[in-house]
Formats: structure tokens, sequence, C-alpha cells
């Protein structure tokens, strides 16, 4: 456990949480005048998943999507289409 003053922790602070990110430092506390006063740890990581074109090939796009808005209109106004 890493213990650092108010002021390197505002000069170094992307330093700082890189080493808590990367596993290097479970947890770096910050201190004011010799009390801690806080604790920079890791937040829980969520598996990192393709996001991005997680859709593909799951449906087409319209050429011109504005087409089709009286007939949205019509069966949200209880009309059948």
């Amino acid at each position: 456990m890493q213990t650092v003053n108010m002021f390197q922790a505002k000069t170094s602070l992307s330093k700082l949480v890189a080493a808590v990110e990367s596993g290097q430092e479970k947890e770096i506390i910050i201190s004011r005048h010799g009390v801690s006063v806080a604790r920079l740890t890791s937040t829980t990581r969520q598996p990192t998943q393709q996001r991005i074109g997680v859709a593909k090939d799951c449906f087409v796009v319209p050429d011109n999507i504005d087409e089709p808005n009286d007939l949205i209109l019509k069966m949200f106004s209880g009309e059948s289409p």
C-alpha cells in the first residue's frame, strides 16, 4: 500500500490511477497534512466484450428512415395499418 500526499496525488494522478488499474498497487492512500483522507482503489471490472457491431446483419436500415412515420403514427394511434 502506497501513501502519497495531496500535492503528489494532484501532480501524478494519471500515474497513480494506472498503477491501481494495472494491479501494480492494490490501493493508494492520499493524505493531507499527514492524515489519511482518501483511498484510491480499482473498481470491479466488467468483462471486456466487443460492443460495436453486435447487431451486424441482424436488420437492414432503409435508405429513408422517415418513410414509415405515417404508418407508425397510425399504429400508435390504434388504427390498423
